[in-house]
């Protein structure tokens, strides 16, 4: 019998409302921060799943929710079986090896004080892995893994470029050898060469180690060169979800659309025209009723500003909430 691949990670109606207080000191709750509205998702093993959309949106909230960096309001997060939400904090450390995170500034998410070579030694150390002559031998086979000589050990973040830093950073977040990997949006601080460098670079180890990768960026070029399926988010909801070559083909969503029509194209002949946005993303405190995004959408109806769009399946795998569908 053959057996059906299960998802390595399963999150359901996920939610995130930072509250906000009346006054300097903590008092009553007058408000609230929908930074995540409800999503839901799937990352397969082995699989990158790209989370795009524009400032704001909750996709780095997400990832934070998901590694219980923040903890979610309501939902569900089952990560390869295990409910994340109900760990205590000896299983949660436990779970921290098997799920970690690459951050979108390498200099700030490095201690300075700290040389390479302790820096990527620290989760070594922290999760028993390694000590003495084996820790040192670790350390210089994960800065190689990721294209660094053993001799960057002795350096100081300081003393690296940004790309380098950020491949020290990988290599911390492979140290513990895990499953999934958060990326959240790991190359936006980096040059477009360097960029390159580091998108491949995740790919082939990607290949090596079988890893999965959450792949949070507000740049669908990137994306697109990473991603197997493609979530875009607005205003804490996730408004359309495919397969990276249907999103790009045929998306959906106006908001999508919108999206995909500032991407520059290398095509010369090309005569598509941005499509352009009327006014700013609306507040998380307050988020238009019905379809959030309709105060910005060329195409939005009366049913957009009364009713919210239901999440549906318009074609196989191609999920998207629009009343024009």
């Amino acid at each position: 019998m053959t057996s059906v691949l299960q998802p390595l990670l399963k999150v359901e109606n996920l939610v995130k409302y930072f509250p906000i207080s009346q006054g300097l000191l903590p008092g009553r709750e007058v408000g609230s921060v929908k930074a995540v509205d409800g999503i839901s998702f799937t990352i397969m093993p082995g699989e990158t799943f790209g989370l795009v959309g524009e400032s704001g949106s909750g996709k780095s909230t997400t990832g934070r929710l998901i590694l219980r960096l923040l903890e979610a309001t309501s939902g569900s997060i089952i990560f390869d079986g295990r409910d994340v939400r109900a760990l205590n904090k000896v299983q949660l450390r436990a779970l921290r090896r098997e799920m970690q995170i690459i951050f979108q500034d390498p200099y700030a998410s490095l201690n300075p004080s700290m040389t390479v070579g302790d820096a990527v030694a620290e989760p070594l150390r922290i999760h028993k892995i390694a000590k003495g002559r084996e820790l040192e031998q670790k350390t210089a086979e994960l800065l190689e893994i990721v294209g660094l000589s053993r001799i960057y050990a002795k350096r100081y973040p300081r003393e690296l470029s940004g790309g380098q830093r950020q491949r020290v950073g990988i290599a911390r977040a492979l140290a513990v050898n895990p499953k999934l990997i958060v990326c959240d949006e790991p190359v936006s601080a980096l040059d477009v060469s360097i960029q390159a460098q580091i998108l491949n670079l995740l790919q082939d180890l990607q290949g090596e180690f079988g890893l999965a990768y959450l792949f949070i960026a507000h740049d669908l070029g990137v994306v697109k060169h990473i991603s197997d399926r493609v979530a875009v988010m607005y205003l804490g909801k996730i408004v359309e979800l495919a397969a990276k070559d249907q999103l790009y083909s045929n998306p959906l969503h106006p908001y999508t659309q919108s999206l995909l029509s500032a991407v520059p194209s290398p095509d010369p002949d090309s005569k598509g025209r941005p499509i352009v946005l009327k006014g700013d993303l609306p507040s998380p405190i307050d988020p238009p009723f019905g379809c959030r995004f309709h105060t910005r959408c060329p195409h939005a109806m009366e049913i957009c500003r009364a009713v919210e769009p239901v999440w549906q399946e318009i074609a196989a795998g191609h999920f998207a909430a629009c009343h024009l569908h």
